[in-house]
């Protein structure tokens, strides 16, 4: 579980977001965005905790709202998760891409613009983005026990490389480059904590895995709790190191980890975590596939959606219908769409979950006091009040053609929910009954 919670949040980040966000939003004092955005996702990772030890069932923050708040949030919740791991799968793909080219380039081989650059850039699509999205999706289609091992292989991999950029760059850090410490002011921070804020997301897929989890009343609160401690400890120290070797505002670039190596002659270094960061993030995009179709699969158990989605393989357990429509659509979007658009939408959908599970766990105490729980958040109602006015105060920090965007995928929530959920759900069917 701290395996596939690490492998979930440790990527696209780190090897990616990193850079962006220094050069575009906070400076050296990314370092502080990326906290602030632990303490967010730290008091929503103790909600978790609570509700995954106490009810171990699949479908994260929508099942939790089903039973705290109703069938109509719990949808809209469900369908605000769906596109978070969508364009999370999408972004990560892209930042995927991006390290892939770069070893690609490393043994002279070009890939021609127009087939690695997106249409308002002036090329056709990303197809390694596409490719690599589509391979996955296969991988997970063959069920969990064949891709665990494959998750824990790229896990261990990413990790090394994180280690091996720590060993070689620390030696080159200048800390003249942290001056100036925050040149875009507390606003900066601020917008730089919203924007990587996605990048925690990792812990919320093990919510979404409980009934494949042993013992989950036990596993599913370590696992969430300790893949982000570990995942705020690494980011914290690379990008002192990053901002340390290269001036934040040379930085915005996608493979911000490999461009830092080549700036101080480490080529070989740097070659090597090309071909890490191509293995690594490949987790990421596992994890929030693997996600997504678990999401569709409670909809569609329930009868919020239709019945298609909740169908498994006899042989392997996986839902590949659900598992191939989420990576299609994920692979179009990551070959098409720009990767700062696609973290800002990702961003806003996670932290409304994350704001909303608070909510639910101070509904859940009231509603159900008596029940057994292997976790319990403390300092409830205060500690989970304060979850949620942080997640709100992060999410007025996003764009506003964010919001405009993720009105309208709102909007198309409601209407399916009205057209076919409401009449078709499993509560409703046994009340007429």
């Amino acid at each position: 579980m701290t395996l596939l919670g690490i492998g979930a949040t440790i990527g696209t980040g780190v090897l990616v977001l990193t850079g962006l966000v220094a050069a575009n939003d906070s400076g050296p004092a990314v370092i502080l965005s990326f906290m602030l955005a632990a303490i967010v996702c730290g008091f929503a990772a103790l909600c978790y905790a609570e509700f995954t030890s106490t009810i171990p069932v699949s479908g994260s923050v929508y099942t939790y709202l089903y039973i705290t708040i109703g069938e109509f949030a719990a949808h809209l919740m469900g369908w605000v998760l769906l596109s978070v791991y969508l364009l999370t799968t999408s972004a990560v793909a892209s930042g995927w891409s991006a390290y892939f080219n770069n070893f690609l380039k490393s043994f002279g081989f070009i890939l021609p613009k127009e087939l690695i650059t997106i249409p308002t850039d002036g090329g056709l699509f990303n197809l390694p983005a596409i490719a690599v999205t589509l391979f996955i999706t296969f991988i997970l289609s063959r069920g969990t026990k064949e891709s665990k091992k494959v998750n824990n292989f790229m896990v261990i991999v990413k990790l090394s490389i994180i280690v091996l950029f720590i060993i070689v760059g620390i030696f080159h850090v200048q800390p003249m480059n942290w001056t100036p410490f925050m040149p875009y002011g507390i606003s900066g921070v601020f917008a730089g904590s919203a924007a990587v804020f996605f990048a925690f997301l990792g812990f919320d897929a093990l919510a979404t895995s409980a009934e494949e989890v042993k013992n989950p009343q036990r596993n599913l609160p370590i696992g969430i709790i300790s893949s982000l401690i570990v995942a705020t400890l690494i980011y914290i120290i690379v990008c002192l190191i990053m901002t340390g070797i290269v001036p934040y505002y040379k930085l915005n670039v996608t493979e911000a980890m490999a461009y830092t190596l080549h700036s101080i002659g480490a080529d070989i270094t740097a070659n090597i975590i090309a071909i890490g960061a191509v293995i690594g993030i490949t987790a990421v995009i596992f994890a929030n596939i693997y996600a997504a179709t678990r999401i569709l699969f409670s909809m569609s158990r329930d009868g919020l959606l239709p019945k298609v989605f909740s169908k498994t393989n006899r042989k392997t357990g996986a839902p590949i219908f659900s598992t191939w429509l989420i990576g299609t659509l994920a692979s179009l979007v990551a070959g098409l769409v720009d990767l700062t658009q696609l973290s800002n939408l990702a961003n806003i959908g996670a932290l409304l979950a994350f704001g909303m599970i608070s909510i639910s766990i101070i509904i859940f105490r009231k509603t159900h006091p008596g029940v057994k729980r292997g976790f319990r958040v403390p300092f409830v109602p205060i500690l989970p009040a304060i979850s949620f006015g942080s997640c709100f105060l992060l999410i007025f920090n996003l764009p506003n053609k964010t919001w405009l965007y993720f009105s309208l995928w709102l909007l198309l929530g409601v209407l399916i929910y009205f057209c076919y959920s409401y009449r078709y759900n499993h509560l409703s069917t046994e009340k007429n009954n």
